[in-house]
């Protein structure tokens, strides 16, 4: 109840403190920059896609306030394209003439030389998958700036690659049923290693947490199919009791049944579970982060997520795709309006950050097209 009563006199509870997080922007702004952000990629055949997500990160940063001060993107887009080109020439065309020796082998019947080389190319995509991943989060950090004070990381991430790989594999390989922890475990190892100003990232997130959601998800599948199935029995129960002449009537019909029922579970039960469970998932990792004396917390709700994934959705079909210019926009913003911090923060404390910055922006995350906000 809001009034309370105490010796007969009402009191009031006192206001909602404001959130630590406040976003100042509207779309209408980001418009401005997400067109013109448009008809220069398409210009430019992609390459002014770089300079474009480095204004809508000015934008949607310098919009973002913590506490009392707005956060400031201090990346460039050269520092994203030339990260792109050292990825191409690295890796990208490597990988090409690779595969172009593979297949050749083939053609010679050399299959097992063959085998060999897609073996190691898959095994090299999935550690420099991880240290992507890292070293994304590290470019991100060195380049958001509040009061002055940056973040980052002195960990290059090679390490921590070798950790996504065999992390991975050991949350697979008991049928899948270990995920969350792998995924809760790197987790904690990433933001660890990063830090803001002189202090360091903690990350304690329980994976133990997830297990109920993990296991909902994971039985999804099955329970389609079971249901499925039970669905086109009780199908060509009912038409055998029709007579023999409509058997074979029911037994399409049941078939039918069984595809429609197959088709709408899988791309309506399916990713409602798989949101259900990465709203938990943010919601344990966000809420075991630490810096210093502040603690965060992310309030979105599972029901927060599919109302947000289908705004996404209708957006981006009503506009026939052109409204996907604003997925940065509202990605963002989702987040930021559900992030909350408590604690304290000592200023004279919170001094200049000694890791080095990056040269470069997230060339390799680019490359494996797994880049976002």
């Amino acid at each position: 109840m809001d009034d309370l009563t105490q010796d007969g006199a009402a009191m009031t509870a006192p206001p909602k403190p404001p959130s630590a997080f406040q976003f100042h922007g509207n779309w209408q702004d980001f418009a401005k920059i997400a067109f013109p952000n448009l008809l220069l990629t398409i210009v430019t055949l992609g390459i002014y896609r770089f300079w474009a997500t480095t204004r809508e990160r000015e934008y949607l940063w310098g919009q973002t306030q913590f506490i009392d001060e707005r956060l400031e993107w201090t990346g460039k887009g050269i520092e994203l394209f030339i990260g792109f080109v050292m990825v191409f020439f690295l890796i990208i065309l490597p990988f090409g003439l690779i595969q172009f020796i593979s297949n050749a082998a083939i053609f010679r019947g050399r299959e097992e030389f063959a085998i060999a080389i897609q073996l190691a190319l898959f095994v090299m995509i999935f550690y420099l998958g991880g240290v992507a991943y890292f070293r994304a989060l590290r470019y991100r950090l060195s380049r958001t700036y509040w009061r002055g004070i940056r973040g980052g990381s002195d960990n290059p991430g090679f390490g921590y690659g070798l950790s996504y790989m065999w992390k991975s594999v050991a949350g697979w390989l008991p049928i899948f049923l270990m995920v969350p922890w792998s995924s809760i475990s790197l987790w904690n190892e990433r933001w660890g290693s990063m830090s803001f100003g002189s202090h360091k990232f903690e990350s304690n997130a329980q994976w133990t947490d997830l297990m109920k959601r993990y296991l909902l998800f994971y039985l999804v599948p099955f329970l389609i199919v079971v249901g499925g199935i039970v669905a086109g029995i009780g199908a060509v129960a009912s038409g055998i009791e029709g007579g023999d002449d409509s058997l074979g009537t029911a037994g399409a019909a049941a078939f039918g049944i069984y595809i429609i029922f197959l088709v709408l579970a899988f791309y309506i039960l399916l990713p409602i579970a798989a949101l259900m469970y990465y709203s938990k998932f943010f919601r344990v990792g966000v809420g075991g982060l630490k810096l210093h004396k502040l603690e965060f917390e992310f309030t979105a709700r599972s029901a927060d997520w599919i109302l947000f994934s289908l705004a996404n959705m209708a957006i981006i079909m009503c506009t026939l795709g052109i409204g996907y210019i604003f997925m940065p926009y509202r990605n963002w913003t989702f987040f930021v309006r559900h992030m909350e911090a408590y604690g304290e923060i000592n200023l004279d404390e919170l001094t200049q950050s000694e890791t080095k910055r990056a040269k470069h922006g997230e060339g390799l995350l680019d490359a494996f097209d797994v880049g976002a906000i």
